[in-house]
């Protein structure tokens, strides 16, 4: 059964972004039935152009990356998510709206914070630099993330495992 994701942050444009094509890249390169998932509380409407920059120029698939409203994954017909990762202190302060987990419990919350690298000093070049830590951050968490035996975890051990993931 595929583990659904959704990573979420105010705008939807940059962390939340690295995130969903960091952990699709690594979960098909390493044969998981992971999915992941971006939206944010107050979408953008478009990908900050290093953000994705940066995806690409890691090998990651950028196709059909769009800015979207957390509000899709709270209907009826989306996907039934397992866990749901905020990656900004904003949205983590935000009441999201009642997402549908797998047999109908809510999906496992945790927190993931990362500095918005759209603020970074330096002109392109240090917003270029700040972009690609962030991606490798966030790549190292996916990795930690799709070590664990999702399919197996009960909800109280994956709660506790990525809280752990969060300190690393």
């Amino acid at each position: 059964m595929t583990t659904h994701v959704l990573i979420l942050c105010t705008h939807n444009s940059a962390r939340s972004v690295l995130a969903e094509g960091m952990l699709n890249h690594w979960a098909r390169k390493l044969g998981r039935d992971v999915v992941a998932h971006s939206a944010g509380s107050a979408p953008s409407g478009r990908i900050n152009p290093f953000a994705l920059e940066a995806l690409a120029r890691a090998g990651v698939d950028i196709a059909g990356v769009r800015s979207k409203s957390w509000d899709e994954f709270a209907a009826a017909d989306a996907p039934p998510l397992s866990i749901v990762i905020t990656v900004c202190d904003s949205a983590a302060a935000e009441v999201c709206p009642v997402f549908v987990g797998r047999a109908g419990e809510a999906p496992v919350k945790v927190h993931w914070g990362y500095p918005d690298p759209s603020n970074a000093e330096g002109g392109d070049d240090g917003k270029r630099r700040a972009f690609e830590l962030t991606r490798q951050a966030i790549g190292y968490r996916m990795l930690q993330l799709l070590a664990l035996p999702l399919e197996t975890m009960e909800r109280a051990a994956l709660q506790r495992a990525l809280e752990q993931i969060a300190l690393t």
